[in-house]
Parts: structure tokens; C-alpha cells; sequence
């Protein structure tokens, strides 16, 4: 497995949030914490204040979704995620997307990455699969592992959106200013390669 060298200094000042409503928010936890990188669940629209930047896990966007607007968080989120960086993996890339095709489950996405989604079109839970990927990344190639569980499907990207990975020729792997999406989970395993590359991209010098 190739590994991505990044400079991780400068991270002591760092804390990411990660949205605890539901899902897989304990694994990227256990990752940040292996790079002694600060963390705390979101739960609550104040403790969007204290943070850097966020991370939208993986779950049932559905069950998210209503959770969000039970808490009070959908305006403060869209309007974090408009000046800080958000990495959305799986049901959070639903979360962030533009717009959701065959969405019978009434979802409202955050509209902040420019791309359509369709839900658990990779297959049903008994269909999950994890495969080795590669992406270029600040312009070096990197292959990681990545899960596909219940995994969204990116139907169109918009013009301004960069495809960092693909699968079978599909992106799965795209981002957008301050906004990094996934289709797959990438925090199941002991690799770090994206997640080192979403902190070195947004948060190396950083001076709070």
C-alpha cells in the first residue's frame, strides 16, 4: 500500500468536529486521535463555534436528516460548511450534495458541493465490498483502502468540482473549495492517507 508523506506539524492548535447524531463518528474519532489531532462530537449549533473544521460520517442520512433539524443545526452547518472545511463521507457526501435523485425519503442536502447523489446505489448492506483506490493528491498518487457500505452513487459532477479518485469509472472521491466528498467510508481500517491529506490541504500553518 502506497502511503502519502504530508507535513503534520503545526497541528497542536488543531480540534475537528465530527457530527455525533448518528453513524460512524467513533472511527473517524479513533483516526484523529492516532494523529494526535484534537476532536470533539458536534451535537449541539454551539459547538460549531469551537471548531476548525467538521466531518459528516457515514450512517442513515434519512435518520441524520430529521436529527439535524431536531437539534436546531441545518443553518448553522450550511453556514459553517460556506467558510470552513467539511469532509462528507458517505451519508454525509448525501448531506452535502446539491441534490438527490429519487429521494422518497424527502432528505434536504446542504447544496454545498455541486454534485447529484443517488442513495445506496452501490447496493444494500449485504452487497458492501472494499476496494484499493487511487487519487492524486496535492499532486502525488496515493492508494488507499475504501469501503463501500450502503454506498451513494455521484450521478453528475459539477464544472467547477475536481474528481480526486474514481471507481470503475465513476467519481468517488470529489471536492470543491473548502468541501471534501466521498462516496465510501474511509475510516474502517488503520490507514490515515485521506485524512492526513484533508488536514494537510485546509489546516497546515494554521494560527488560532
Amino acid at each position: 500500500m502506497n502511503t502519502m508523506i504530508m507535513n503534520m506539524a503545526n497541528t497542536d492548535k488543531l480540534h475537528i468536529g465530527v457530527l455525533g447524531l448518528q453513524g460512524d463518528y467513533e472511527a473517524h474519532q479513533k483516526q484523529l486521535k492516532s494523529l494526535e489531532i484534537g476532536s470533539s462530537l458536534v451535537k449541539l449549533p454551539h459547538q460549531l463555534d469551537e471548531i476548525d473544521g467538521l466531518i459528516l460520517p457515514g450512517g442513515e442520512s434519512t435518520t441524520m436528516d430529521k436529527l439535524i433539524d431536531r437539534f436546531n443545526l441545518r443553518d448553522k452547518l450550511i453556514a459553517f460548511g460556506k467558510i470552513k472545511p467539511i469532509w462528507g463521507t458517505c451519508a454525509g457526501m448525501i448531506l452535502l450534495s446539491k441534490s438527490i435523485e429519487e429521494n422518497q425519503s424527502d432528505v434536504k442536502p446542504f447544496g454545498l458541493i455541486d454534485i447529484d447523489v443517488r442513495r445506496t446505489a452501490f447496493g444494500r448492506q449485504v452487497f458492501s465490498f472494499t476496494e484499493v483506490l487511487t487519487a492524486e493528491l496535492n499532486g502525488q498518487k496515493a492508494s488507499f483502502e475504501a469501503s463501500f457500505i450502503r454506498a451513494p452513487r455521484i450521478t453528475r459532477v459539477g464544472k467547477d468540482v475536481s474528481v480526486l479518485a474514481e471507481f470503475n469509472g465513476e467519481p468517488v472521491l470529489v471536492e470543491k473549495g473548502n468541501i471534501l466528498a466521498s462516496s465510501f467510508h474511509p475510516e474502517l481500517g488503520e490507514e490515515t492517507v485521506l485524512l492526513r491529506y484533508f488536514i494537510n490541504k485546509f489546516f497546515i500553518g494554521l494560527d488560532r
